[in-house]
């Protein structure tokens, strides 16, 4: 087994854990940044990820601790969670880790771990650190 690093990234947010978690724990909120789904924020449900042309992506709810941890499953090998830190009473960091990645494996779209962990980590940089803070914040945030 070729077991790839998990993607570990962080963002500073200046919002409290409350006001930042619906983002990461609810459809809409998620929707508002990430991508659409049938996300109800119960551990073991199921839902699906709404990801455009690649379809939906089966997932599965392993974690609610609100308004600090929300984690899930999604297809067959990986896990996403974010862990929300409040730091001074006016800001949090938000830290996603996106595990399970191993290079023996191929995603639904037939691409190595290896390549599609390398396009997810770029992809997940730019949503946290930009489209995460912009949707909690309101547009005039960069």
């Amino acid at each position: 087994m070729a077991k790839l690093p998990d993607i570990v990234l962080d963002v500073v947010i200046e919002a409290s854990p409350e006001k930042i978690w619906p983002y990461v724990a609810t459809a809409d909120g998620l929707g508002a940044w990430f991508m659409g789904s049938t996300l109800r924020p119960i551990e073991d449900e199921p839902f699906f990820l709404h990801a455009g042309p690649y379809g939906d992506s089966p997932c599965r709810v392993i974690a609610v601790e609100p308004p600090t941890r929300f984690a899930f499953d999604w297809d067959a090998h990986w896990s996403v969670e974010f862990i929300l830190e409040p730091l001074d009473g006016r800001t949090t960091r938000v830290t996603l880790r996106h595990a399970g990645w191993d290079d023996d494996h191929v995603s639904p779209t037939g691409q190595s771990h290896a390549v599609i962990r390398q396009i997810m980590e770029g992809g997940w940089r730019r949503k946290l650190t930009e489209d995460l803070p912009r949707a909690v914040l309101g547009p005039s945030t960069t």
